[in-house]
Formats: structure tokens, C-alpha cells, sequence
């Protein structure tokens, strides 16, 4: 009995207690709502009280309450007239219930036009003005809630994103271990192939040394021989031409042959022959075999009707002979090396074929030397090979690391962007944006790419650094700086380039949304609570 009497007053004071708490609550807004001048927000109600005096909130005068919202400036800052449109500089305050509160300049205050929802600011001008803000909240809400939900959406990609970058970089960091572990051992395989290769390529040194004394002397032999014609012919020639067998050659026999007449006259001048005479009176036999013949040869070549090649010892602006059928005396055909007798050796030692001078390259190696040649070259091969394999590793060790250093925001979720590339046209250009790479831009009607810059760094606000990508270095433009690119993104549910601008000359910027900007979402409230509004 007692128990059940115990529990009836407690319920009671709990209701008691409830009705107090919710007198009070409606005292106190209604206390709030009286005493709370127009035009000033909850959140500065306590600093206008009407039983004290008013300060003005930059500290600048102090004077009776009723001077607030008279209509008249006193506050330099303009506080004193929050409701009003005495002072330029003040400021008015919408309370906009059900809506969003909002602050407006003083000077809007009954100027005839509805800037509050709740038409608080035309409550003297006798403006039409109509409360839309229950219709503006419910719109504002709608909207909310759809950001919301998209907010929502691209927030779970991000979150896949997250997933993959983590999972990307640990898959990368057990990667590289294992790549340095692969590294050490090719460095190894490398070493030794290395010595490998040194061994055989000794003998191999060794063996060839023989070949090449063999084909150094071939070919002094194939000189020599060629020496060798080349003097009999001048010889043969000289004594053709010295008609009087004196063992010199003068102006007077070479005018008797009209193969050395340069301009065509008909006759040899003096100074024409004098020419072939290195302008000299006579020559020597021995002056024509070396420097002579070389300059005579190719006028009595043309003159033969034998197609001339281009001399080397030809002088510049040299009249070439035309084919001359009215000489007196053939002139002696001019010998080559079809017309001489090869003198070739065969030496046989073993599989040993000395070549022909003519051909010193037709060298042919005997068995031991070929397998020693192929032992060296297969040696080679896996030398190579190793060398080959160990750079592989090395740049992809490379490669891992630099992308492992990339800064792909604070829980890698834009790893997922690297390697990708995205495009947008306008008029004139197609644009493309690889993340972490570069930015370009290729004319639509033919032409090549320019670059607009490469990766450098996050480039957002203070406290929001991954607002924003910064991409310099780029092509330098005429007679100006070097390209740049800065992108700023925000969240979508995809990765979309959405424009581009130059809003300075060679200064480009690009709106870019991707999931991996998205934030998490706040769920909406009602909005139908002045305090909650102005909190």
C-alpha cells in the first residue's frame, strides 16, 4: 500500500514538473518575442536590453535604450538602428520562419521591395507583400533532401574509392618489396653473366687477332696493287704523250691533242696546256705518275666518250672535254680492274681460306674459332639479357615509388583517378585531363597537342587543400609565360569534366566533379524552429 501511494505522488510531481518546464519555455519566447527589437537576430538579443542602457556593439556611445530604432543614426556602426533604414551601414534581420534567416542591408528596409520571405523589412511601406516562406522552406527541403540523396550516392562511391586506393597502395608497397627482392638476385645474375661474358670473349680476342693480321695485310696487298696499276697506267700514258721520248712532257705535245681543249676553240692554247703542267713549262715523269695523270685522266676519259666520275682532285668551274672524233692518234684506253690480272692466293691451313685482297671481308673462320665466336656471342646474349631484365626492375621500382609518393588525398581516394584521363569540346578544342599527369588541349580542325602542364601539386585553400589541382610547366606560349592549369573540383556522382576558361593569358582553369570530393552528408532537419535557424 505504501509502495502504491509512494509511486502516485512521484508521478504526480514528474507531471507537476513537465508543466512548469513548458510555462516556462512558453514565458520565456514569449518574454523574447517582447522584448526583442526588430531587426535583431537570437543570437544578439542579449546585447539589447530595454531596461538598461544601450551600447553600441563597436564600443563607440552609450545612451538610452528608447534612442534604438527611433530612426535616427546614432551608432557609427549603425547598431543602434537594426530595424530601421536610418544608417547606411547597418543591417536588418529576417527572422523567416520556416524558411532560412537571412540578413539584409538597412537601406532595403521599407524601400518598397519584398527582400524577406516573411515581408519583416516592409512593415511601414505599405508594400504587397505576401509570407512565401512556408512555400520557400518546402522548396528549400525538397531540394535538401535531393542533394542529399546525391550526396549520399556519390559518398558510398567514395567510399569504394577509399577501399580501392588503400588496397592499390598496399598491393603496390608488397610489390615493391617483392621487386627489390627480385632485384638483388638480377643484380647477381647480371654479375655473373658480366664474367661470364669476359671469359669468353678472351679466347674469342685471341682467336680473331690472327684474322686480323690476315685482312690487314689482304687489304695492304689490295693497296699495293692498286698502287701498282695506278703507276703503270700513268706511265703508259705519260709515254703516249711524250712524243719526242725525252722523259719530259712540255706545252708544245699537249697542244697536239685537242682532247685538252677546255673552251672548245678548236685549238690548245698554251695556257690550256699549261694548266695539265700545274702551269709549268715541262713536267717529270715521276711529277706525272703522282699529281699529273689525276688531272689529265678525265679529260682523255671524255674524250673516249667513257662516262666521267665525279674526281675529288677536280677543280671548281673545270671545262669538261667533249668526245673528240678528229684526233690524229688514238688515244690509249684507260686501264681498270677489269682489265687486270687479279693475283689471288690460296693458303690452306687446316679450313683456312686466305682471302682475296679485293675482298678482304669474305674472311671464312675456321670450326675451332666459329665455336669459340658463337661460346662468346651466346655469352653476350645472356649478358644482355640479365642487363635487360635488371633495368626492367629498376624502372618499375621506379615507377612504384614515385606513384607510392603521390599524395592521393588523406584516405587515398583519388588513387582511383591516376591513369585515367577525361575530355571536354567546346568550339574550337578538345581538352583532356589525366589526373596526376598533365592537361592539354588539341585544336577540333587539325593540329597538334599542346600541353598545358603536368602534375605538380594540390593547390586548394588553406584547410581545404584537396579543393583544388595544380598543373604547371606546361608549353610556353608565344612571346609569353609557360602554360599552367589549375582544377577545381567538387563532388558528383562521376568523374566528369564540366568546362574550361583562360581567365588569364596562358592561365587555364577546369571544373572537374568526381565522387571522390563528396563529403559525408548531413541528413536535412525541418527548419520550422527560429532558434534552430538562427543557431
Amino acid at each position: 500500500m505504501f509502495h502504491k501511494e509512494f509511486r502516485a505522488v512521484v508521478f504526480q510531481n514528474v507531471l507537476i514538473l513537465c508543466a512548469s518546464a513548458v510555462l516556462w519555455k512558453q514565458t520565456t519566447a514569449t518574454a523574447t518575442q517582447v522584448t526583442r527589437p526588430r531587426g535583431v537576430s537570437l543570437a544578439r538579443a542579449s546585447l539589447y536590453i530595454p531596461d538598461s542602457d544601450f551600447t553600441c556593439l563597436d564600443g563607440s556611445a552609450t545612451f538610452p535604450f528608447r534612442y534604438v530604432n527611433d530612426d535616427y543614426c546614432d551608432c557609427q556602426d549603425g547598431s543602434d538602428e537594426p530595424g530601421t533604414s536610418a544608417c547606411p551601414n547597418g543591417s536588418f534581420y529576417c527572422r523567416n520562419l520556416g524558411h532560412e534567416a537571412m540578413v539584409v542591408p538597412s537601406s532595403r528596409v521599407n524601400d518598397g521591395i519584398c527582400d524577406c520571405c516573411d515581408a519583416a523589412d516592409e512593415y511601414q511601406s505599405g508594400a504587397n507583400c505576401v509570407n512565401t516562406c512556408k512555400e520557400l522552406g518546402s522548396a528549400a527541403q525538397e531540394e535538401a533532401q535531393r542533394r542529399y540523396e546525391l550526396e549520399s550516392q556519390g559518398y558510398a562511391i567514395k567510399l569504394e574509392y577509399i577501399n580501392k586506393g588503400k588496397q592499390a597502395k598496399q598491393s603496390q608497397q608488397e610489390r615493391n618489396m617483392a621487386l627489390k627482392a627480385e632485384q638483388l638476385e638480377a643484380e647477381a645474375l647480371r654479375s655473373e653473366k658480366e664474367r661470364e661474358k669476359q671469359e669468353a670473349e678472351e679466347p674469342e680476342r685471341q682467336a680473331l687477332d690472327k684474322y686480323r693480321q690476315i685482312e690487314q695485310e689482304a687489304m695492304k696487298e689490295k693497296e699495293e696493287i692498286e698502287r701498282s696499276q695506278r703507276e703503270s697506267e700513268a706511265s703508259k700514258a705519260f709515254d703516249w704523250l711524250d712524243s719526242n721520248q725525252d722523259g719530259k712532257l712540255q706545252v708544245e705535245e699537249l697542244q697536239t691533242h685537242t682532247a685538252f681543249d677546255q673552251n672548245q676553240d678548236g685549238t690548245v692554247s698554251p695556257d690550256e696546256a699549261k694548266f695539265f703542267l700545274h702551269n709549268e713549262e715541262e713536267m717529270e715523269k715521276d711529277e706525272f705518275v703522282t699529281t699529273g695523270w689525276p688531272l689529265i685522266k678525265p679529260f682523255i676519259m671524255k674524250a673516249q666518250g667513257v662516262e666521267v666520275p665525279s674526281q675529288p682532285e677536280q677543280q671548281a668551274g673545270e671545262i669538261q672535254l667533249p668526245e673528240d672524233h678528229h684526233q690524229e692518234e688514238p688515244i690509249p684506253e684507260t686501264e681498270g680492274e677489269e682489265g687486270e690480272e687479279e693475283d689471288e692466293e690460296h693458303e690452306e691451313e687446316g679450313e683456312i681460306v686466305k682471302p682475296s685482297p679485293v675482298t678482304p671481308s669474305s674472311i671464312e673462320y675456321d670450326a675451332e674459332t666459329q665455336a669459340i665466336i658463337e661460346a662468346a656471342n651466346k655469352a653476350r646474349n645472356a649478358y644482355d639479357e640479365a642487363d635487360r631484365r635488371l633495368r626492367d626492375l629498376e624502372r618499375e621500382i621506379r615507377q612504384l615509388e614515385e606513384s607510392n609518393s603521390k599524395d592521393y588525398g588523406p584516405n587515398e581516394e583519388y588513387q582511383p583517378l591516376d591513369g585515367q584521363c577525361y575530355e571536354y569540346s567546346d568550339r574550337e578544342y578538345t581538352y583532356k585531363l589525366c589526373p596526376f599527369d598533365n592537361g592539354s588541349q588539341r585544336p577540333k580542325h587539325g593540329g597538334s597537342e599542346t600541353r598545358l602542364g603536368s602534375w605538380d601539386s594540390w593547390d586548394g585553400p588553406e584547410g581545404n587543400k584537396y579543393a583544388a589541382m595544380k598543373y604547371d610547366k606546361g608549353v610556353q606560349c608565344w612571346n609569353g609565360p609557360q602554360r599552367s592549369l589549375k582544377v577545381h573540383l567538387s563532388c558528383g556522382m562521376e568523374n566528369q569534366l564540366l568546362s574550361v576558361s583562360e581567365p588569364n593569358r596562358c592561365e587555364y582553369e577546369m571544373k572537374f566533379t568526381t565522387p571522390a570530393a563528396c563529403s559525408e552528408p548531413r541528413k536535412p532537419n525541418d527548419g520550422d524552429s527560429e532558434v534552430h535557424d538562427e543557431l
